[in-house]
């Protein structure tokens, strides 16, 4: 719970410290890139407004091969400032970014000066300190090993990506504050966190464990620092919230009686009265319905610790311990597995597809092969993903894991596919890009209630780059991660499916959608 703490002078000298850090030998600044990976800690900056993160901040993602999706591939590396962010420095993907962009950046400017272009931030005493210490990095940046990556938003993690971005961090935990002294309230009724934290775990007793997040446009990626809070600190022992991001707003018949939903407005922003009316139309069929208002960028600071302290309380209420994340090492562990076995042998373990066709396979147990080719009306890959939806009940959710490029392009795609399952089984539906969510929802998804029928899509890379001082690339990288997170779906009995994509993604991708619309 150190969390809790109030350490807003020692934040705002490590703010001014990276100011400083940030300015180039012989004058100029560097631009910020974090190496954050697609690790629990990714969401953090994304949480901040858009119209400073987009300017100020870019960073990479493992969904291809390659640089992983580095915001930044056009940038002068010698200008460029890598910011490496790992609790334990053991977590795969930034430990892969870290070597690429260090070695890219050696061959630029030598490797006697790499260093000083990096900054870590990791706990005291990890294996990223020993390598930043090796390395001479330009400045380690210490969190607490008491708190959890998704509980570190208000701390060096996620307050070094806000001073990265030339946000006042200072004003940050000010706003804070507020919400601190609010959430130490004695009396549960003038405590707002307690408040949201009932609302939450007493919804879910009563068969809510579905919350629906409407962001606006300012705040657009919150909803993905909400994902990794809630799913990865309720989704255990069976039971889950499952947060649902960026599904499109729907009337309010379309509904089941298995959600909760929180609305979040900009002050003095206008909402079209179509959408208003939607929003009352929820409320009026009883749904029970959380309206937060955020006053500008730094009140965002007020909703991570509000939603921090609710998570604790709606844990409590729900019989878990909310700061462990069991789940998440188990598909760590068959990720590392595959990878280390490819590093042995030179290649990934055999996986036979119960179908193919032009381009398109389909991978999932024998069993359950056998039950889809039972209940398909034909053997072809629109029958067998129909039955795969057939298995959507009552009070069911759908989830697409997309190990594939993340762009506007796919993610349109997606999104669709996202929107006819709605419509044809009103059901909750889930979209997110691997290996990103197995930090994040993926812990709800193998932990929590098993009330989840899955669509995982994977595809050949186009291109693929090694990772130095490795057999494995950034492309075997992502295909055992992804193989290993369907694996342990498959060992907790998920309704679960893999689609693989050889050649054109978005042809295969259209495909789908035909197939599912």
């Amino acid at each position: 719970m150190a969390w809790l703490a109030d350490r807003r002078r020692r934040r705002a000298r490590q703010r001014r410290n990276l100011s400083c850090s940030k300015r180039r030998p012989g004058g100029g600044w560097f631009h910020p890139h974090a190496a954050y990976g697609h690790g629990r800690l990714i969401a953090l900056p994304r949480g901040f407004g858009n119209d400073v993160r987009g300017k100020q901040f870019s960073h990479s993602r493992l969904d291809r091969s390659g640089t992983g999706n580095y915001d930044g591939e056009q940038a002068d590396l010698a200008k460029t400032l890598f910011i490496v962010a790992s609790k334990s420095g053991t977590t795969l993907e930034p430990n892969c970014f870290k070597q690429y962009f260090f070695d890219r950046v050696a061959k630029a400017v030598g490797p006697e000066s790499a260093g000083k272009q990096f900054i870590a931030i990791t706990d005291p005493g990890s294996k990223m300190q020993k390598v930043a210490e090796d390395d001479g990095f330009r400045k380690i940046m210490f969190g607490k090993p008491e708190i959890g990556g998704r509980f570190s938003a208000l701390s060096a993690f996620g307050l070094t990506a806000a001073a990265a971005m030339d946000l006042d961090v200072e004003k940050l935990l000010k706003s804070a504050e507020s919400m601190v002294r609010s959430c130490k309230a004695s009396n549960p009724a003038e405590n707002p966190g307690t408040i949201l934290g009932t609302i939450l775990g007493v919804c879910h007793r009563e068969g809510r464990d579905k919350l629906t997040i409407f962001t606006p446009p300012e705040f657009y990626d919150l909803g993905a620092w909400l994902e990794q809070l809630i799913a990865e600190s309720t989704g255990k022992n069976g039971i889950s919230i499952i947060p649902v991001d960026r599904e499109s707003l729907n009337p309010a018949d379309m509904y089941g009686d298995d959600r909760i939903f929180v609305n979040f407005t900009v002050k003095g922003a206008k909402i079209d009265e179509d959408t208003q009316a939607d929003l009352a139309d929820i409320v009026d069929a009883g749904h029970p319905m959380i309206n937060i208002e955020l006053s500008d960028n730094y009140s965002v600071a007020q909703e991570f610790f509000r939603w921090e302290f609710a998570t604790a309380v709606a844990g409590a209420i729900m019989g878990i311990n909310p700061f462990n994340q069991p789940d998440v090492e188990s598909a760590k562990v068959e990720a590392r597995k595959i990878t280390e076995a490819y590093e042995q042998t030179g290649s990934l373990p055999p996986d036979e597809p119960f179908f193919t066709d032009d381009g398109i396979s389909l991978f999932t147990t024998p069993e359950y092969a056998a039950e889809m080719t039972n209940a398909a009306d034909e053997k072809s890959l629109a029958g067998f993903i129909e039955s795969h939806l057939w298995n959507l009940g009552e009070n069911d959710y759908f989830a697409i894991l997309a190990y594939i490029e993340m762009d506007q392009e796919h993610e349109d795609v997606l999104q669709a596919i996202r929107g006819h399952v709605f419509e044809h089984y009103t059901v909750a539906t889930c979209l997110g890009f691997g290996p990103r969510f197995l930090h994040s929802t993926g812990q709800a998804y193998k932990g929590g209630a098993n009330n989840g029928v899955f669509l995982q899509i994977t595809s050949d890379d186009a291109v693929d780059l090694p990772v130095p001082g490795q057999k494995y690339t950034f492309g075997i990288v992502k295909a055992a991660q992804a193989r290993g997170d369907f694996q342990v779906l498959l060992d907790r009995g998920r309704r679960a499916l893999r689609v693989h994509i050889a050649g054109d993604v978005r042809a295969g991708l259209d495909r789908l959608l035909d197939v599912v619309s």
